[in-house]
């Protein structure tokens, strides 16, 4: 990579520095996502984050947001990039632009439409696959003339693009030729600005590849208190400064603590991922795995960042501008530092559980020592030099709790137009005001002691006010006291007034200007107005439907006679399906149902046979066996919810992959569960089987044992278990179960290689093996750590459901339904209950708050699904506690929905929920909604 990355000289880039316009800059960037903001808001919140005194913002390009169809293109509305961009501009705020094409942010299928998933013969997403990247390109072709066109290199403001995200935590066969491919898709486009690509496990080789033109850049995402946290930043910012760039953190957490101490290792790029929070409205939520693997992201998407999803302001929001105006302060001193890896400085004192010092080398001379305190409680420090001579030590001051400073040593005074030195201070110095005749230094502190040490050349003795100043050796040296605020005024020999400003932590935080005079002038305080506005009393209006009943709006996706496949297969990408099928039976007098097994399952599926509920599950791709205490079964109804493609790859369940597929492989009714647990023989003496040699064993001296019950001293142990199974002539399915197992396990039938058994999907389906009436011969190779259970194996043995019909429903034809249901609703009241499986539509007129800001609504109840509709639009998907299929709901409030001002027309606003009772030993109960105004 060459030492120097340019953009035609308006931004460039170099090892200890980022540049625009020939100015070295630190960007303070918060993530802002166009597409979960209503649009009406994009200008506030943009505003907000100015305001808060971040200078860019990171935003992702989600392409399935644009192409919902292949080959349909929108980019209108709350989908217009373009005028997102230009309003960014227009706020004056630097963009990172990020067009994946995969995006990750916890969206729906990371942005892959997920019709990528069902070519044939299957692409190769995300990897060096010509098939896959023709795609790309066309996503690339209708997105990226846009972000050229804002580029700062053209009037805009797009300083950076970066191609793909986190591609480390993905198994990219080929990196290098992958990247390679997206950055000259990218130049081909007319890109200038710099390419980068972050690295999201610190894989810079497997995230970037290293590809000449893409400058690599690091996601940190650790504990705000990881005492060696600094020290794998510095790695990092080393690593990079070699190669000529400069430390960038794409992302990482929200804490300005946490942004202090990227900024002491050197870090010229701060972007706390998800500052401003949003809403995933329509089907655009995730599937992931940050629950027990499978978790469901809620439509609400806040990480506690400074700006809420309605736009308050949280206390963040105050640390930001303290943080911001620190770094605009010392300018281009900051923006040019490099880390100082002398170890001069040290801590003294109470210093359990303080973290550094860590110094920055300014430009233009001088530091910054970083000084965290790792624990909640406050400490009483001294900064001690190794070299006395050219800085004195401190004398003991107060390190609050959770607090991290920057404190300047040795730092000219030129930064602001004044002759003389900063030589020392345990106050950390946040705003200069340079004017006419003067110039203000403000500093904050806290506890009741404290000490700056300045060199200047002044014409007669300071001024000061709650603070004692000693002139001693050339220097003044300020002792801070326990004053609110204090102040030091100095005229200097140039004729210049000097004045610096020390006050506690809370007036820092609050500070809009400093002035001479040695005042600070904060907002004025503001008499509190209520903002509860009295809550709607909605004519609230129920129309009851039976759950597997396909709705009006529903078009039809598979006839009868047709092959059933997965839903993208179908053509249903998102939104809701409603399947039936013909249970074939056997004689009652000879059997009766045990259960029905479901077929690779996913995102949720409610089932009903003949109509009558049997339960809800999330099985998250893998099969699941459900019992069943009836004489026959004729019909099967399913009604199945695609609630999001995963944004993580994760082998651990089917649906945790990213190019998995929604809805389901088939059903099979039940009528003999063979218990194979017993009887198995094993070989324990066995290191390794091959496929080749699975059959060639003799078993005639194993010994016979359950299944996995060998002891063994091997740690791990690893033993070839054996049994036949002769299948019955009763079905035409046959699934084998190992249920409870753990470990890594793999089965041949008939010496044919089966496959692995995954733990958490341990279902096998034997039917290509399967002759009726003639032996199967298994063989398991499992390997275990000790306590490991081996679990139960079980054999399911039944007949498929056959001639499927599926109808299928996204937003718009879910909006037809609640139209419909609208004619024959009735007047209702709160509490309302649903028996299990029912389902309904809760409609009614909401007016807007008196403040024409909208609602925060907090739902109460149990073992119920909601889809809330605002105006035909989703703006909501809750799924209430109760009922043993649901998943871990995360990603934002669980209990409650927005519902934005400017999206109520003439002050009302028409609210439809979609209601489904998911618990199956109860029935579903929705208590209350309580409306809280914005």
């Amino acid at each position: 990579m060459s030492t120097r990355i340019e953009s035609e000289s308006v931004v460039s880039l170099t090892g200890q520095a980022v540049s625009i316009h020939e100015e070295s800059v630190i960007l303070l960037c918060a993530s802002l996502f166009y597409f979960r903001i209503p649009p009406e808001l994009w200008q506030e919140r943009l505003k907000q984050v100015k305001d808060a005194g971040y200078n860019c913002i990171d935003v992702y390009f989600p392409w399935n947001f644009h192409e919902l169809q292949e080959g349909s293109w929108d980019f209108t509305g709350i989908r217009d990039a373009d005028r997102f961009l230009r309003l960014a501009a227009e706020a004056g705020l630097w963009v990172i632009a990020r067009p994946g094409p995969y995006i990750c942010s916890e969206w729906d299928g990371g942005a892959l439409p997920s019709y990528l998933y069902t070519k044939q013969p299957p692409l190769r997403i995300r990897d060096n696959d010509p098939a896959f990247l023709q795609h790309v390109d066309r996503w690339y072709g209708q997105i990226l003339p846009i972000l050229q066109h804002h580029e700062v290199t053209r009037g805009g403001s797009v300083i950076f693009v970066q191609l793909e995200n986190e591609l480390d935590f993905y198994d990219c066969s080929d990196p290098a030729g992958y990247m390679a491919v997206l950055r000259d898709m990218a130049i081909a486009q007319g890109i200038s600005v710099p390419l980068i690509a972050c690295a999201g496990q610190g894989g810079l080789l497997q995230a970037s590849g290293l590809t000449e033109g893409i400058v690599p850049t690091c996601n940190f995402y650790p504990d705000d208190r990881d005492p060696h946290f600094e020290s794998k930043v510095l790695h990092y910012r080393e690593v990079l400064h070699r190669r000529g760039v400069p430390l960038l953190v794409t992302e990482t957490n929200r804490s300005h603590y946490l942004l202090r101490r990227l900024l002491s290792a050197g870090a010229k790029l701060l972007g706390p991922y998800l500052q401003v929070s949003g809403t995933n409205f329509g089907f655009t939520n995730a599937t992931n795995n940050w629950g027990k693997p499978l978790a469901f992201l809620t439509s609400d998407y806040d990480f506690g960042g400074m700006i809420s999803p309605e736009g308050h302001l949280r206390e963040e929001a105050r640390e930001a501008k303290l943080l911001a105006r620190l770094i605009q302060t010392y300018g281009r001193a900051i923006a040019g530092a490099e880390p100082n890896p002398d170890g001069s400085w040290f801590v003294d004192g109470e210093k359990e559980g303080v973290l550094g010092p860590y110094t920055l080398r300014l430009e233009g001379g001088g530091e910054l020592i970083f000084v965290t305190n790792g624990e909640d409680y406050p400490k009483q420090i001294t900064l001690q030099n190794r070299n006395e001579t050219q800085t004195p030590s401190t004398g003991t001051w107060t390190l609050a709790g959770s607090r991290s400073l920057a404190l300047p040593a040795n730092v000219p005074l030129s930064n602001w137009g004044i002759r003389g030195w900063l030589i020392a201070s345990t106050a950390e110095l946040y705003m200069a005001n340079q004017q006419k005749d003067g110039v203000v230094l403000a500093f904050h502190k806290e506890g009741s002691s404290g000490e700056i040490v300045l060199a200047v050349e002044v014409t007669h003795e300071p001024i000061a006010e709650g603070m004692r100043v000693i002139h001693r050796e050339g220097r003044y040296h300020l002792h801070l006291s326990d004053e609110e605020t204090a102040y030091c005024r100095f005229e200097l020999e140039d004729g210049l007034r000097f004045t610096l400003i020390v006050s506690d932590r809370l007036k820092a935080l609050n500070a809009e200007t400093v002035q001479l005079n040695g005042t600070i002038t904060v907002p004025a305080s503001q008499p509190e107005v209520s903002r509860k506005d009295p809550s709607p009393a909605p004519d609230w209006q129920f129309a009851s439907g039976e759950g597997w009943i396909t709705p009006a709006g529903a078009s039809p996706a598979l006839t009868a006679g047709k092959k059933i496949d997965f839903l993208e297969r179908l053509g249903v990408y998102r939104g809701y399906a409603w399947y039936e099928a013909k249970a074939k039976n056997p004689t009652p007098a000879v059997r009766k149902p045990l259960g029905l097994l479901l077929h690779q399952v996913s995102d949720v599926v409610s089932l009903y046979a003949d109509g009558d509920y049997i339960g809800t599950w999330t099985p998250g791709g893998a099969s699941v066996f459900v019992p069943l205490n009836r004489q026959e079964v004729q019909k099967l109804q399913a009604r199945v919810e695609i609630w999001g493609h995963s944004n993580f790859d994760d082998i651990r369940l089917p649906a945790l992959r990213l190019p998995s597929l929604k809805g389901m492989e088939g059903m099979t009714v039940i009528t003999a569960i063979h218990e194979l647990t017993s009887n198995w023989r094993v070989n324990p003496a066995v290191e390794s089987v091959m496929p080749s040699t699975a059959t060639k064993m003799d078993e005639t001296l194993w010994p016979m044992v359950s299944f996995g019950s060998w002891l063994s001293a091997d740690h791990p142990s690893e033993h070839l278990f054996r049994r036949a199974f002769v299948p019955g002539d009763g079905g035409d399915s046959w699934t084998l179960h190992f249920r409870g197992l753990q470990g890594h396990a793999r089965l041949w039938v008939n010496g044919v290689d089966a496959g692995p058994i995954h733990p958490m999907n341990p279902f096998i389906d034997l039917k290509p093996y399967v002759t009726p009436g003639q032996e199967l011969q298994l063989d398991v190779f499992l390997q275990r750590t000790m306590g490991q259970p081996a679990g139960q194996v079980l054999i399911y043995e039944g007949t498929e459901a056959s001639e499927f019909t599926i109808a299928a429903a996204e937003e718009a034809g879910l909006r037809v339904a609640a139209d419909h249901a609208a004619t024959s609703a009735t007047s209702s009241e709160l509490p309302l209950t649903l028996d299990s499986g029912e389902v309904g539509w809760l409609l009614a007129q909401i007016p807007n708050s008196a403040h024409d800001m909208g609602w925060r609504v907090r739902v109460a109840g149990s073992g119920l699904k909601l889809t809330v509709f605002m105006e035909g639009q989703i703006i909501g998907r809750l799924w209430l506690p109760g009922g043993a299929g649901r998943p871990t709901m995360t990603g934002g409030s669980a209990d409650s929905f927005y519902m934005p001002g400017p999206w109520f027309r003439d002050g009302q606003a028409q609210l439809s929920i979609y209601l489904e009772a998911v618990d199956e030993q109860t029935a579903g109960r929705l208590e209350k909604l309580e409306f809280i105004s914005v």
